[in-house]
């Protein structure tokens, strides 16, 4: 309680009188004994007065944080919020001027069928403010409600129409529904039916992906004691992301083994080689045997019993295969002694394989793989059976499809926690749209709980299909070196895909077209090569998905 000036003036006049009657009547000194005890006393200091308890300092929480990071933000016991960032001691916000506390990536994406692939920040940010530019222009944004709020903390509110929000859990069919469309959506919610477009050249869902200069990296900072918090670093850790890269039919042979005795092992490799070396897992398709007495090759060969010369393999090594897939026809062309020293060669470099092996029993094993933490697992057949299967209890070759033991495996390494990869040899047809056959023993393996099902007897690329949400079909990704380019533009087309698996979830994939040079050389294809190339592939794909099948 305060007291007023002048019941203080009274009180001290009062306490002067008393020491004026008292005065006269000092009591006589007293000499205080050994062991008494002598109060201590704080002397009296002028311009001193107590103070009143310190008021707890504030934390202001921007309410535009992501609520992702605002879940794991963790801070001093007793923090106090104010809703009023002025009066907070310590702010937490996306952008800012403090100390960064974490990075939160966006990815710019469309639906899978999209033609596009790249857009640029100047472009983006010009859609932001409602002046419609690149492929995308006059089409809004779509976002949810959290990511506008993230964003317009960075970039300012966005024009009038620029935007449209949506739900984040129905933002992706209602992209699907209105297409053309594109989308901002976190990291953390890639899904494989978004096509993720790269900014300036950045895509998050690349190996060589530069957080600091890509243009949906959102910095997430703290003013003022950034060491009494924890918080996540960010939505993405490079550590927790595998690529695997899947391709379609190699066969050293005939003019395409020609043209490399001319040119060099290696030719093959030198434009496509980078990106497969880049992949944490490089998968081959190599349909033919090694031998150390395959005769020298014939660019005009007629018959289709073929070998490798033993030195050729350099272009496997040279390419970083990872994983070699033994499902293809003419596994078993040569010799015995030429499939055992096969499975030799892989054996000494490290490359296991699969759908193929020293007997049976090898050939039916799934080939589990980890890395970066994710549980990644292939399985295959070849779907031809007969004289092209030839693995029994005793002899080496190719496994003929058990589809009943697939579908078993698949659900077992599902119920591992393993993102799955199951591929074919299977009939070979030369078109575009998939045959009949190819989407019914497909649709099998996807049924069973494969994510990703790929054709590798492909000579001429095929559509692909969304089986269900999370899993991909693609039946058939054309020749990966293979001397078929006389056939015309059909056969001298291919594609590699990228897939994407992030935290043990698979989360995209990439179409990477190419065409052959010559008879040997396959060369990535301009962006005007490709946009005719996925228009194509994707005119050509099943969109609808199977109700009937994924009801039962």
């Amino acid at each position: 309680m305060r007291l007023t000036s002048l019941t203080q003036r009274g009180l001290l006049f009062l306490l002067a009188l008393g020491l004026l009657l008292t005065g006269c009547n000092l009591p006589a000194a007293v000499t205080p004994s050994p062991d008494s005890a002598v109060p201590s006393v704080t002397p009296f200091q002028p311009g001193l007065a107590p103070t009143e308890t310190e008021a707890a300092p504030l934390w202001w929480l921007s309410p535009a944080l992501p609520e992702a990071f605002a879940a794991e933000l963790a801070l001093p016991d007793g923090a106090q919020l104010t809703d009023d960032p002025a009066a907070a001691s310590y702010a937490v916000e996306v952008g800012g001027d403090g100390e960064v506390l974490a990075h939160w990536v966006y990815a710019l994406v469309a639906p899978f069928p999209t033609i596009a692939e790249e857009i640029s920040s100047v472009d983006l940010q010009a859609a932001w403010a409602g002046r419609g530019a690149g492929p995308f222009a006059g089409t809004p944004l779509l976002l949810s409600d959290e990511t506008l709020a993230v964003l317009s903390a960075v970039w300012g509110e966005p024009a009038g129409g620029a935007v449209q929000t949506v739900p984040a859990e129905a933002l992706l069919d209602a992209a699907w529904a209105q297409q053309p469309s594109w989308a901002i959506v976190p990291f953390e919610e890639l899904a494989p039916r978004w096509k993720v477009l790269s900014v300036d050249g950045q895509s998050p869902i690349w190996k060589s992906f530069d957080l600091t200069s890509y243009a949906l990296t959102l910095p997430i900072t703290i003013t003022n004691g950034a060491e009494l918090v924890t918080a996540p670093a960010g939505n993405r850790e490079a550590g927790k992301l595998t690529t695997v890269l899947m391709t379609g039919v190699t066969a050293l042979v005939r003019a395409t083994a020609w043209e490399m005795e001319r040119k060099g092992i290696t030719y093959p490799a030198e434009d496509v080689g980078d990106v497969m070396r880049e992949a944490d897992i490089a998968h081959i398709s190599n349909e033919v045997p090694f031998a150390e007495n395959c005769p020298r090759p014939d660019p005009a060969q007629r018959g289709l019993v073929f070998c490798s010369d033993a030195s050729y393999i350099e272009l496997l090594d040279v390419l970083g295969t990872d994983v070699v897939e033994l499902t293809g026809d003419h596994f078993n062309d040569w010799t015995r002694a030429a499939m055992e020293y096969t499975l030799e060669q892989y054996r000494q470099r490290g490359w296991p394989y699969y759908g193929g092996g020293a007997d049976i029993h090898e050939a039916m094993q799934p080939l589990r793989m980890e890395n970066n933490g994710n549980r990644i697992a292939f399985v295959g057949c070849n779907g031809k059976g007969g004289a092209y299967a030839s693995a029994t209890e005793s002899y080496p070759g190719t496994w003929a499809c058990n589809y009943e033991y697939m579908e078993s495996t698949i659900r077992q390494l599902v119920d591992e926690g393993y993102t799955v990869i199951a591929t074919f040899q299977h009939n070979e047809v030369y078109q575009y749209k998939p045959s009949d056959t190819l989407v019914r023993d497909f649709g099998r393996v996807a049924a069973a709980g494969a994510s990703i099902v790929s054709g590798s007897q492909a000579h001429q690329p095929h559509g692909v299909e969304f089986y269900s949400p999370d899993t991909l079909i693609t039946y058939g990704l054309g020749n990966m070196f293979f001397d078929q380019i006389i056939f015309g533009y059909d056969t001298s087309h291919g594609m590699m895909v990228r897939h994407v698996v992030y935290d043990n979830r698979y989360i995209s994939a990439e179409i990477l077209p190419f065409v052959f040079v010559d008879y040997a050389k396959p060369r990535w294809l301009t962006a005007e090569e490709r946009a005719e190339f996925l228009g194509i592939i994707f005119s050509n794909s099943i969109w609808q998905p199977r109700q009937t099948e994924l009801e039962e």
